[in-house]
């Protein structure tokens, strides 16, 4: 257990932020560096960092989802930590965030969100 009551199992971090493939940009690297932050606040070992490219709204539809999907269903995660829920998928095609978080949820993997405003809530209630 660590100070905020965590458990020290695995995470995985997923930034889904650059518009444009390639090296990473300002928004990923904010993202990797506030996500790292989170993570270290609350003793939490990030097993993995998985990067997409922003735009496609369907998170299935995106190489690094898929990914997270992998290490969720070999056992490898027990949370996921995202910077905010438009990173899974926008707020225009909200039923496909739900779709994944409930899929998440339903092998027991958490949704952590990093950015400060919504850290403190934590888990997916929208």
């Amino acid at each position: 257990m660590t100070p905020h009551g965590e458990t020290t199992s695995p995470v995985v971090l997923y930034v889904c932020a650059d518009r444009a493939p390639g090296a990473p940009g300002a928004a990923t690297q904010r993202a990797q560096t506030e996500g790292h932050a989170f993570a270290q606040e609350r003793g939490l070992t990030i097993a993995e960092v998985v990067t997409d490219t922003y735009g496609e709204p369907d998170p299935a539809q995106r190489r690094g989802w898929r990914r997270v999907r992998q290490l969720v269903k070999t056992g490898h995660v027990t949370a996921v930590l995202v910077r905010w829920p438009s990173a899974i998928a926008p707020e225009s095609a909200h039923e496909l965030r739900h779709r994944e978080t409930s899929w998440l949820h339903d092998r027991g993997v958490r949704i952590r969100y990093t950015w400060a405003p919504l850290s403190s809530g934590n888990d997916e209630a929208r």
